[in-house]
């Protein structure tokens, strides 16, 4: 048995699978956010997309709609990018999986494919199970693939770069723009290297310091190919889906 959207189901076929007490998983990823001139406004979108694709057809799950707005202030300067607060952004989390809940839900996991959601989405978890009982996993996009990160070539990444413009290149091919993919490490490669997490918000003015870049991107795009995006997806869905045999003991599709 193969997992499947809930948005595609009638009410009756969703409380079927609530009351076998499958897995929902909840992507997250935003569907209007800047990165760069190559790439379009829901790259994250698509890749949260993508990744879910990959669970379901591995995994008997039932996946929620992505959430597609979240906290992403550091682009929220850029035409087009939606930016929630930290709080609503918490809420909107929280209230999701509680209705899942409600509805009698217990087991249950977010795919997250930001970063500056990262702390926001790991609070509202907390705050969950303070107040359920119930403990929601999350995966986040940084610690996916990894095994992989030996078929990038640029210097480094961050957003918009050879890693995730491989990525879009194997999801939706005709979405990249690939004649307006430029180098931009912005000031990044001068930046001291430290212990220390530093905010940003990415500035397309020079004199801007180690958020400078003139694109909206860190890294390379150029280095970008449809094999990698490939191999890169595999890897990151086969440990959503590898992570989430070993918390919930969950059999194969057939």
């Amino acid at each position: 048995m193969r997992g499947a959207w809930l948005e595609e189901l009638t009410w009756p076929e969703a409380q079927k699978w609530i009351e076998a007490d499958r897995i929902i998983v909840i992507p997250v990823g935003a569907i209007s956010k800047e990165h760069g001139h190559h790439l379009p406004l829901n790259t994250d979108y698509l890749l949260a997309r993508a990744i879910t694709q990959g669970v379901i057809e591995a995994l008997p799950v039932l996946a929620a709609p992505v959430i597609t707005a979240g906290y992403y202030p550091a682009f929220r300067h850029y035409p087009g990018s939606q930016h929630l607060s930290p709080a609503t952004f918490q809420s909107v989390i929280e209230e999701t999986i509680g209705g899942f809940i409600e509805q009698g839900a217990k087991r249950l996991a977010v795919i997250n494919t930001g970063v500056s959601t990262e702390p926001v989405i790991r609070i509202a978890l907390r705050e969950t199970l303070e107040r359920s009982g119930v403990r929601v996993p999350v995966a986040d996009i940084r610690r996916l693939g990894k095994r992989t990160d030996g078929l990038l070539q640029q210097k480094l990444g961050g957003h918009g770069d050879e890693h995730e413009t491989s990525l879009i290149m194997a999801i939706k091919p005709g979405a990249v723009r690939l004649e307006q993919a430029r180098v931009d490490y912005g000031n990044l490669l001068d930046a001291p290297k430290t212990v220390f997490e530093v905010p940003s918000i990415y500035n397309p003015s020079p004199g801007s310091g180690i958020d400078y870049s003139a694109h909206g991107i860190h890294g390379d795009p150029t280095l970008a190919t449809v094999e990698k995006g490939r191999a890169i997806l595999e890897a990151m869905v086969q440990d959503v889906v590898e992570g989430l045999r070993a918390l919930f003991h969950t059999e194969s599709s057939a």
